[in-house]
């Protein structure tokens, strides 16, 4: 809420009456923009990276296959549980209002702290970072791009696309909507390419599709990381709750169509990958997009890969820190039976999503432990330095106070609609 002073009457110089504006988010987002936000931010660089490193792990492409479907089948599981929760509690702000609501402020403040230091930064780092590798490609043919220059337009990238989303909704939602479009023709292509070549015979690495398939516990979660860094963004809808148009009819059914879709269309890429090479020719392209292109349009320009052996690591630590205080609908379907539902998940569903969740955090973890395990987990528990001060004993410095103002007025903040007085 802000506050101005403004003359009560015209001309007076005296007499000022203080005038309260409601800052509020505009409800602009239709079903349509809905889908293809969750859509827009699904797709990306990672169904070009994560292919090689799932059959890596997994060892087969049968397995492979196996996988993309149970990396889609559990992220619509967790979008079908956040969507109970989005109808339930009408405030953006995603996984971190969940588990507020849900567990209080300790964890959630963990959570936050962890996604605003690391997670977020180091995932659109990663992203923005392969955008400009085949960015910059094309105008160094032959060599390998400058990293100056593949830095430069990564930050350019996410300049561009802040002032998108700080000048309008409306814009932001316009691009996403376009680009989105252009990213699932590209995956077009690449389906029909595979289309045809199993049309005309190509379709070696499909017998004997399950030899040499790996079932350790830990290779079976490395591998689920892998695929599920191509899924990331299945609930950032839940992020902008307050913004959606009608969030308890179109929340629920913006992911039932988008998340499915997306699976299909990650099936059928990898099925043209596999139709088009060798498992050991794909292990060995160092980016299965250009092994593709080459074997379909022969000799024809493709852009380097970025190397994903960082994206990897990032992929652990976001499905590591989120699924760490992961919230589900289930402990709001008993704490809180009375609350009205537009929108209600099968119990099952949340169950089988928590279950798999802990599988997938502590079977790496407990397969093949590593130090790195332990970084994560005491990078995690330094939030308490910062929580009990700020938080629990709101211990808040006047230059802190200053500078949350300075933002806020800055960035045009908008207080969420339930801390409206």
């Amino acid at each position: 809420m802000m506050r101005k002073r403004r003359p009560k009457a015209h001309g007076s110089s005296t007499e000022l009456s203080e005038v309260t504006e409601v800052l509020k988010l505009k409800r602009e987002i239709g079903l349509t923009s809905a889908v293809s936000l969750i859509a827009g931010t699904m797709i990306g660089s990672g169904i070009f990276m994560s292919p090689e490193w799932v059959l890596r792990n997994i060892g087969s492409p049968g397995g492979s296959l196996i996988i993309w479907t149970a990396c889609g089948l559990l992220a619509t599981f967790g979008a079908l549980s956040y969507a109970e929760l989005g109808t339930l509690i009408k405030e953006s702000g995603g996984e971190y209002i969940y588990i507020l609501r849900n567990f209080g402020s300790f964890p959630a403040f963990l959570f936050i702290f962890t996604s605003v230091i690391v997670v977020r930064p180091a995932s659109v780092a990663a992203v923005s970072l392969s955008f400009a590798e085949y960015a910059v490609a094309p105008f160094y043919p032959g060599c390998s791009s400058p990293r100056l220059a593949v830095k430069c337009t990564a930050m350019t990238c996410i300049l561009l696309l802040t002032l998108v989303n700080c000048l309008s909704v409306k814009l932001a939602t316009s691009v996403m909507n376009v680009f989105t479009v252009a990213k699932l023709l590209a995956l077009l292509v690449i389906i029909v390419g595979g289309i045809v070549l199993l049309v005309q015979g190509h379709t070696q690495s499909f017998q004997n599709a399950f030899q040499n398939t790996n079932t350790g516990a830990g290779i079976i979660g490395i591998a689920f990381y892998q695929g599920l860094w191509s899924f990331d963004g299945w609930n950032n809808l839940n992020y902008v709750t307050e913004e959606i148009k009608k969030p308890e009819v179109n929340l629920p059914r913006a992911m039932m169509i988008a998340i499915p879709l997306v699976t299909l269309f990650y099936l059928l890429v990898n099925v043209s990958y596999f139709a088009a090479m060798t498992p050991v020719e794909l292990l060995s392209s160092g980016g299965v997009a250009i092994t593709w292109g080459h074997s379909i349009y022969g000799s024809c320009k493709v852009p380097h890969t970025f190397p994903c052996s960082h994206i990897h690591l990032t992929g652990v630590f976001h499905y590591g820190y989120t699924w760490k205080f992961q919230p589900n609908s289930e402990p709001f379907q008993i704490k809180k039976p009375e609350l009205p539902r537009s929108y209600k998940v099968p119990i099952i569903i949340p169950v089988v999503f928590l279950l798999t969740s802990t599988y997938l955090v502590l079977a790496p973890i407990i397969d093949q432990p590593q130090i790195e395990f332990l970084y994560i987990i005491l990078f995690i528990l330094s939030g308490v330095i910062f929580y009990f001060p700020l938080v629990r004993y709101k211990y808040h410095p006047a230059y802190l106070q200053k500078l949350t103002l300075h933002l806020q007025l800055l960035l045009d903040v908008a207080p969420a609609e339930k801390d409206i007085d």
